[in-house]
């Protein structure tokens, strides 16, 4: 997807960079051809979905 000379990372690598970001949609493309939401989750360029990495509340900080 991208001519980046090294190569850029294979797919779901967290080294690869973002080539257009819509923040006003929640959404980002990276050069492996990733499409990656605000709510963490992906989808990669084969049709496969990461699903969001969810924090559970009690991990979550309580403000005082």
């Amino acid at each position: 997807m991208c001519a980046h000379q090294p190569l850029c990372p294979a797919t779901g690598s967290r080294a690869a960079h973002v080539v257009a970001a819509h923040p006003e949609q929640g959404w980002s493309l990276r050069c492996d051809g990733a499409i990656v939401f605000d709510d963490t989750g992906e989808l990669l360029p084969d049709g496969r979905v990461v699903e969001p990495r969810r924090v559970g509340v009690e991990q979550l900080a309580a403000a005082a």
